[in-house]
């Protein structure tokens, strides 16, 4: 049998051999033919790999968790408050049980009182405060900038600053009398000096290799000021504005003790005069509830504008 040319050809295969047993005859170079039909390959996607979501039980667990451990020592000493005046370890006479206290804090509450003599409080103490900051805060820039003039009015700040505010309080009801210019006035001294050195402090501890970087880009007065000196000192100044705020409360409440008709510091003197004992601890725990709110405003602030700091990793 002849062969054509560039062909090739196939013996038959006997169906008892094995296909390893085939025999084929060599071609001249085209290969052969496949009878079978294509196989479609489909290209493979490479899975992704699956995001393993936390459950939201243990968050809440941590969350409760995180809560219970902060609050346990106030719980803790409200415990103590109830249960000392109940078994006899304190006459409850001057320390009745919490649960008397919360209940006069209501009856003040319901009667209008509460609400009246805090707001005249907290109207004095926001603006004794914040014209302390007004002025405090640029004067402090002021002076940590410019060394000269830093030690030509540091040996008076020092004076001031070691002057009990309370201790001139019959000074400023001489000079502007009972009204509400002289309690202004004892809290702008008293939160003044708080926020005044903690400003000082803070722009003369800047980090030198920030300035030189800034001068090395040319950047003027003005602009380094906004860029450098005020971002890197905002954490320093909140906190001498921290204690001004704790300050501004105490101080006011001890003035209003000594000559107001109004006020939660006039609410508590006059519950003492009249042995209204329960209604006294209210007005003092209305107090310490304000300075923690207070304070609180006072961190989320300060967290919103130092939100470019880079927390620190452990």
């Amino acid at each position: 049998m002849s062969l054509a040319s560039g062909s090739s050809t196939r013996r038959k295969v006997p169906e008892e051999l094995k296909p390893s047993e085939e025999v084929s005859v060599p071609s001249t170079g085209t290969p052969p033919a496949s009878t079978e039909e294509p196989v479609a390959v489909l290209p493979i996607r490479p899975g992704r790999p699956r995001l393993h979501r936390p459950s939201v039980l243990p968050r809440v667990l941590r969350a409760v968790l995180t809560v219970a451990t902060k609050s346990a020592a106030i719980v803790a000493l409200l415990l103590a408050w109830e249960l000392a005046p109940r078994f006899g370890l304190v006459d409850r006479t001057f320390l009745p049980p919490f649960s008397e206290v919360a209940q006069a804090w209501w009856e003040l509450v319901a009667n209008g009182q509460l609400a009246d003599n805090a707001q005249a409080s907290l109207v004095r103490s926001f603006s004794g405060f914040g014209i302390a900051v007004a002025v405090s805060v640029p004067l402090g820039l002021l002076i940590g900038w410019y060394r000269p003039v830093a030690d030509l009015l540091n040996p008076l700040l020092q004076v001031f600053l070691n002057t009990a505010a309370l201790a001139l309080l019959p000074v400023f009801v001489l000079l502007l009398g009972i009204g509400e210019t002289s309690k202004i006035s004892i809290v702008v001294y008293a939160c003044a000096w708080p926020i005044l050195f903690n400003t000082i402090s803070a722009v003369r501890t800047v980090d030198p290799t920030l300035l030189r970087l800034a001068k090395s880009m040319d950047l003027s007065a003005p602009r380094l000021f906004q860029k450098v000196i005020l971002p890197a000192s905002v954490p320093t100044i909140f906190t001498g504005i921290r204690l001004a705020g704790a300050v501004s409360i105490v101080v006011l409440v001890a003035a209003e003790m000594i000559g107001a008709k109004a006020g939660l510091g006039y609410l508590i003197n006059a519950s003492q005069y009249n042995f209204a004992i329960p209604q006294m601890y209210a007005g003092i725990v209305t107090i310490s509830v304000i300075g923690v709110a207070f304070n609180q405003l006072l961190v989320a602030v300060e967290k919103r504008l130092s939100s470019w700091r880079v927390p620190a990793t452990s």
